[in-house]
């Protein structure tokens, strides 16, 4: 069964998607790739990390994987159709929403736990790492103590006249590169969010299994 015309074409209409990340050109551009008769499958197992915007974050609670669905037809597409199966055993651990994967991100203080940034993109990005400021759970919460910066002059206007692009912090970033959920015909890209605090290193053999209205498939990832 061959994949139709349109997945070798780029289509403008394939990347302007509400969320999600770019698709690779086909199936096979991905480390692990598998036909589940409807549908084609492509994953990348990126250990932690996901990125968008030139930045590049670790969730620290969480295994990440970076999954296309290549439809033949008409699909539902959801984050709940995966799920990960670990050195072979028979508990599979299933794909969190992104919204959680956003609050453990951006409530990460709680816990003490320093985040990761890792800049990607030309200018001024490199390698953060640190407790993120605490943000407010209420109007009028002052977890944060620390005295306000001294007033600055403003910066001057960038080159051409073009304002710099507000950063998008990891928790809106890890909701918005999530795979996109809905019917679709066209290829979608994202990542997928799997529960564990455990360490990478332990997983020996890690397949992510996809069953839906495309069919079945499982990929091995490690």
């Amino acid at each position: 069964m061959g994949y139709p015309r349109w997945f070798s074409v780029p289509v403008l209409a394939m990347c302007v998607f509400a969320q999600g990340a770019r698709e690779r050109e086909k199936p096979d551009a991905y480390p692990a790739h598998a036909d589940a008769g409807k549908a084609a499958i492509g994953a990348e197992f990126t250990v932690r990390s996901f990125a968008g915007m030139e930045r590049t974050y670790v969730a620290p609670d969480h295994l990440v994987v970076e999954v296309a669905v290549y439809p033949r037809q008409p699909l539902l597409v959801a984050a709940s159709q995966f799920s990960l199966r670990m050195n072979g055993k028979k508990e599979r651990i299933l794909a969190q929403a992104p919204q959680f994967v956003a609050a453990s991100l951006k409530y990460s203080d709680w816990t003490r736990r320093p985040t990761t940034t890792i800049g990607v993109g030309v200018g001024d990005t490199g390698v953060i790492l640190g407790p993120p400021r605490p943000e407010p759970r209420f109007p009028g919460d002052n977890r944060d103590q620390r005295a306000p910066a001294p007033p600055r002059a403003p910066s001057p206007a960038p080159a051409g006249g073009y304002e710099k692009q507000e950063e998008m912090s990891a928790a809106d970033l890890a909701v918005h590169v999530a795979l996109p959920e809905g019917e679709t015909k066209f290829p979608v890209a994202g990542y997928l969010y799997f529960p564990f605090k455990g360490k990478p290193g332990s997983i020996r053999r890690l397949e992510l299994i996809y069953e839906g209205p495309g069919g079945s498939a499982t990929l091995k990832l490690r």
